[in-house]
């Protein structure tokens, strides 16, 4: 039977995670993206429990208090984000691979429980290229631009705690070398 293994891919904002992970998801069996819970409002075509469960403050508390997160953390000083614990769980006992798309802070607090979680960091193919993908979306106004360019700075220093460092240059191919992680 096939050991369920737990990928964990973070990186700075803008870095393209999203798309590497639906790449993934389109080209790989046996995979389940975990869903992440966020206390931030829904972007337009984000649907509630497909594209994050959103949460009241008070909603996300009790999921704390509860034991019911596997990681948490406030990011760019405004949202918190987390991955419910249970359906993780559940997916690695049913024998299938679980990917979490989450920050820096979460992926050193699943790595702290789950230490055996294979960390993968995507790093931009440079500076210049991270800025102009986070103008590109027009998704942030000017100061939560900068606020996330402060972030990232930040994060790119850490990717020396992670198992690989992968840079997207290419989609698809960061895609595969993410993937060839679960059989090595």
């Amino acid at each position: 039977m096939h050991k369920a293994k737990l990928l964990v891919i973070a990186g700075p904002t803008a870095v393209g995670k999203g798309t590497v992970v639906r790449q993934i998801l389109r080209d790989t069996e046996n995979i389940v993206l975990s869903v992440s819970a966020t206390t931030r409002s829904p972007r337009q075509g984000e649907i509630d429990g497909e594209s994050y469960f959103f949460l009241s403050d008070e909603e996300f508390d009790d999921l704390i208090a509860s034991g019911q997160m596997l990681e948490y953390a406030t990011v760019h000083k405004a949202h918190r984000y987390g991955t419910p614990r249970q359906p993780v769980q559940s997916a690695l006992e049913q024998g299938r691979d679980v990917l979490l798309e989450i920050d820096i802070q979460g992926a050193r607090q699943v790595k702290s429980h789950m230490p055996e979680a294979i960390t993968v960091f995507l790093a931009p193919p440079s500076w210049d290229d991270l800025v102009a993908r986070l103008q590109g979306r027009g998704t942030e106004n000017a100061e939560e631009m900068a606020t996330r360019l402060e972030t990232a700075r930040k994060e790119l220093q850490a990717q020396s705690e992670f198992d690989h460092v992968i840079i997207n240059d290419d989609v698809a191919k960061c895609a595969t070398a993410v993937v060839e992680l679960l059989s090595a």
